[in-house]
């Protein structure tokens, strides 16, 4: 990766030969070949620099930015290859050789900074990162003292002046060399103090840091701005930079904008040597906090790149734990005199690199937005997206919630947009880059009648945000989505009932389904499914593009006898009767009744009679239950259709009751201890492991405090582990687990 150290070319030297061979044809194709690919390399670079050099005006001058960072960087680690490869196309005026950024000489004054203000070089692997630090090895022919690690803020980059410990000037970073004067706008940031507090200022220092817009308040922000009529910014960044870049500093004091320092130069100590520079950067951030000047609790100083990469991991998992939002790290020299030693390239220095954690925003063009009709009736909007690489995987479908949440965003039909997936998480879009709009786009209008049964949408109650489908005994989607839910590992665990096979039992493409709700489920035989067709794409040589036929689902095409998996769900359907209490009551899809108060109500009544039989006052003390689910839990059973599902359920052999712990036979170890699994476990799954704490007769809990008995803690245990181990909780492995299982508190403690 190009870092902007010496990159001339190198000098040809004179053989001293008087007599040099000809070239044969092997070497004059390969000259020709080099030919071609440095014309090819040289036409992509100019094209690389104009695109960038566009994206950056969009970015640091308009705010207004129409590709992802992501994308961005891409952009530029593909110049920097090119420019590695042939060096002679890195010349002064690159985007490789000069920071990004510009001055808006029409809305601010320019500021000529003292002293300039670089960008960082970026990492994007522990090697490379690796390889910085040996590269500052070389540099400073030892390893450094400490490194500083640090969070990279996602805000605006800002330059304070103070002289005298009172505040005089505060400008954007621009292009490095010159920025824009805002000291009017960052007066009216409260983090900012106009005076320092204490003792011991310069006579003047350069102070700087990152202007951002806290992501709770981002959200806040951008939902005001949609209701008053005006666009909502893309991300957090934007809507710091566009709020503090404002020409009424009125409108900046309306924006809940926020700085966190992290820098000093042109440092001048008063004469007489009186408000002298700290020797490091950790203790510089200690000197700007006495005075009053808003640092980061987040910044670690360490004395090896393992533990550097421990400060990255850990924020890499806890990223959006923070006040924040950040896009990597930075790690810095933290002795002054051995960042001064290392010095500078063009646009960067050489004693500071940021690692970029995956990205995890991208943008894409949203296509279209349609709903879907969950299995409680709640009618949801969802985006339609060309389809785009995020963190890790393709996503073309983010959920918009409601319709509400849809106008809170902002986003039209046609809009470009900035699309966030954060690991495992569902697919979110942030909101539209209006700067890209053409005029074309169009508002999303939701329906009011269900677009699968057609009955009128309603709120359940006034006020509510979600729209529901009444129909909840017959509207194909709501059956579908139960029957598939209850199959699905939080409820009956059915491995080969999932999305299609349940479409196909509920809502067949033509002739009667063979279910018309769940109640039928366990009845269910193979004869049943003999005449469930769907339709699939045609196969075979003579099949046109695109050309569809209705084969059997459930049965072999010819229609002669079920297929394996068939038989294979028929027999998961039948061992699944033997499922404890807590997995019906989810199964049953009763609106809040998830597996944490299902496990409450069948620990605490044993018995489906049992359960139907109570007050919501009596459902309502268990603990974890509560009035809400109580009124919805004790409301569902007054519902005729509701009990024949259970009903039915119970004939065809459904377990709707269970044998107390101390009833079971079964050794109680754990009776009255309270215990937390974490990570992955080799020999249980997340329920099994609860399940056989509570066989046991202990409390399977979901959080670690200080009444805790044990942590569980496998592969990839995280911040459950860390809280056990600031607590003082003890923490079991697998195997220790074992021993307690099978011998109580004295066996785990051998």
């Amino acid at each position: 990766m190009t870092t902007g150290a010496d990159t001339s070319a190198n000098a040809s030297s004179d053989s001293g030969d008087d007599i040099v061979d000809s070239p044969d044809s092997a070497d004059i194709a390969q000259a020709a070949a080099h030919g071609r690919a440095f014309d090819t390399a040289r036409a992509r670079a100019k094209e690389l620099a104009l695109e960038i050099e566009e994206h950056r005006e969009r970015y640091y001058v308009k705010d207004a930015p129409t590709v992802s960072d992501a994308e961005f960087d891409a952009l530029m680690r593909e110049l920097e290859d090119i420019e590695d490869r042939f060096p002679e196309l890195r010349d002064p005026d690159s985007p490789t050789q000069h920071v990004g950024g510009g001055v808006d000489t029409e809305l601010f004054a320019e500021v000529v900074h003292a002293e300039r203000m670089y960008s960082l070089d970026n990492a994007f692997s522990r090697e490379e990162l690796d390889d910085w630090a040996a590269r500052v090895n070389r540099g400073l022919g030892r390893k450094p003292a400490r490194y500083l690690c640090e969070l990279k803020i996602d805000g605006l980059a800002v330059n304070l002046t103070y002289e005298h410990g009172r505040l005089v000037r505060a400008a954007t970073r621009g292009d490095g060399h010159t920025g824009e004067d805002i000291t009017a706008n960052v007066r009216t940031i409260a983090d900012i103090p106009a005076r320092l507090a204490g003792a011991g200022h310069p006579a003047r220092v350069d102070i700087r840091g990152e202007v951002f817009i806290p992501v709770e308040a981002f959200r806040q922000l951008n939902e005001s701005l949609v209701e008053a009529g005006k666009n909502p910014f893309a991300n957090p960044r934007n809507s710091a930079a566009g709020s503090l870049r404002q020409k009424d500093p009125q409108v900046t004091a309306q924006r809940p904008l926020h700085m966190l320092v992290h820098g000093v130069a042109a440092w001048q100590p008063e004469e007489g040597g009186e408000g002298a520079e700290a020797p490091s950067q950790s203790e510089v951030y200690a000197q700007l906090k006495e005075w009053g000047l808003p640092t980061s609790e987040y910044f670690q100083v360490v004395t090896s790149m393992d533990e550097v990469h421990d400060y990255i991991d850990y924020y890499g998992e806890h990223r959006h734990d923070v006040l924040h939002e950040i896009d990597g790290v930075v790690v810095k020299v933290d002795e002054l005199d051995e960042q001064y030693e290392l010095g500078f390239t063009s646009r960067a220095p050489r004693w500071a690199m940021a690692f970029k954690y995956p990205p995890e925003e991208v943008t894409t063009t949203l296509l279209d937005i349609r709903v879907n009709v969950g299995r409680t009736g709640r009618v949801t909007p969802y985006a339609v997206m060309e389809p785009v690489l995020v963190a890790g995987s393709t996503v073309e479908k983010a959920t918009l919630h409601n319709a509400h949440e849809v106008r809170r965003k902002g986003v039209l039909i046609g809009d470009t947009v900035v699309l966030r997936k954060a690991g495992d998480v569902i697919p979110e879009i942030l909101g539209p880059v209006t700067a890209a709009r053409t005029g074309d786009e169009h508002a999303f209008i939701m329906p009011t009648h269900c677009p699968d049964c057609g009955t009128e949408l309603y709120e359940q109650k006034e006020g509510d945000k979600d729209l529901r489908c009444p129909n909840s005994r017959t509207c194909p989607a709501q059956v579908a989505n139960r029957v598939e839910y209850l199959a699905s590992r939080a409820a009956l665990d059915i491995e080969a009932l999932g999305e299609e096979a349940a479409n196909a039992l509920t809502r067949p493409p033509e002739g009667q389904p063979p279910l018309a709700n769940e109640a039928g489920l366990f009845d269910l035989d193979a004869e049943d499914l003999a005449a469930v067709k769907v339709w699939q794409d045609k196969r075979g040589k003579d099949a046109a593009e695109g050309e569809r036929e209705l084969v059997p689902y459930f049965y072999t095409k010819d229609g002669s006898k079920p297929r394996a998996n068939t038989e294979r769900m028929l027999q998961q359907i039948a061992a699944a009767k033997d499922r404890p209490l807590w997995r019906v009551l989810v199964a049953l899809s009763i609106r809040h009744v998830g597996p944490v108060a299902a496990r409450a109500l069948a620990d605490h009544f044993r018995s489906m009679d049992r359960i139907r039989a109570a007050s919501v006052e009596e459902l309502s003390e268990i603990d974890g239950v509560g009035p809400v689910i109580a009124e919805s839990l004790h409301d569902w059973f007054t519902v005729d259709w509701h009990s024949a599902i259970v009903d039915q359920w119970a004939a065809a052999g459904v377990r709707m009751e269970d044998e107390a712990p101390e009833d079971s036979g079964r050794p109680q170890t754990l009776a009255g201890l309270t215990i937390v699994a974490t990570g992955s476990l080799h020999n249980y799954t997340r329920d099994s492991i609860k399940e056989t704490i509570i066989a046991a007769g202990g409390k399977a809990a979901g959080s670690v405090s200080k009444n805790t008995d044990y942590v569980i803690a496998g592969d990839n245990a995280g911040s459950k582990l860390t809280k056990a181990e600031d607590l003082g909780v003890p923490v079991l492995d697998e195997e220790a687990f074992e021993k307690l299982l099978a011998s109580g508190p004295e066996a785990a403690a051998d």
